[in-house]
C-alpha cells in the first residue's frame, strides 16, 4: 500500500464522513424495508428521507475536524459553514424544490392521454428533509465523530 493511500484510511474526518453517510443510507435502506415490506436498493443512494444524510456527512465532518484539529482553527470554521449551509438548504430549496415536483406530478398525471406531456417521467419528490430529518442526521454525525474520535484516541493510547 503506498503512503497516499495509507494516510488516507487514516484520515479520521475523511472517515467519519464516509461512516456516517453509509450509517444514514442504511438506517433508509432498512426502515424503508420495515414500513413496505420490500427491498428498495436506491435508498443506499438516494437523497430525502430520515434521517438526513446529507447532514450526518457534513456534521461527522465538522465534528471530527474540530476533533482532530481544534474547534478555534480556521480549517473548522470552513467545514461547520459548510455543514450549516448544506442543512439549510436540505430543508429550505430541496424541500420545496420536492414539493413542486409533487404538484408538478399530479397535474401531469391529470392531463389528457393526448396532450405531449402526458407520458413525462414524474419529476422526483423526495429531495429535501424537514428539520427533524436534518437534527437526527446531524445528532448521528455527531456520535459517529466522536466514536471515532474516541477509537482513534484509544488506538493511538495503545
Amino acid at each position: 500500500m503506498n503512503e497516499a493511500s495509507s494516510s488516507m484510511i487514516r484520515n479520521y474526518p475523511l472517515i467519519s464522513a464516509i461512516v456516517a453517510f453509509a450509517i444514514a443510507q442504511s438506517i433508509k435502506f432498512f426502515t424503508t424495508w420495515y414500513k413496505e415490506k420490500k427491498w428498495d436498493p436506491k435508498q443506499l443512494v438516494g437523497s430525502g428521507g430520515m434521517p438526513s444524510s446529507h447532514s450526518a456527512t457534513v456534521t461527522a465532518l465538522a465534528a471530527a475536524i474540530g476533533f482532530h484539529e481544534g474547534f478555534g482553527g480556521p480549517l473548522f470554521a470552513t467545514a461547520l459553514v459548510l455543514a450549516l449551509i448544506v442543512m439549510y438548504d436540505a430543508t429550505g430549496v430541496r424541500l420545496q424544490a420536492g414539493r413542486q415536483a409533487e404538484v408538478l406530478n399530479q397535474i401531469v398525471f391529470e392531463l389528457p392521454a393526448e396532450h405531449p406531456l402526458a407520458e413525462s417521467r414524474p419529476l422526483r419528490e423526495l429531495l429535501g428533509h424537514t428539520p427533524p430529518q436534518v437534527i437526527a442526521g446531524g445528532i448521528l454525525g455527531l456520535i459517529t465523530a466522536g466514536a471515532g474520535y474516541l477509537i482513534t484516541m484509544a488506538s493511538n493510547y495503545n
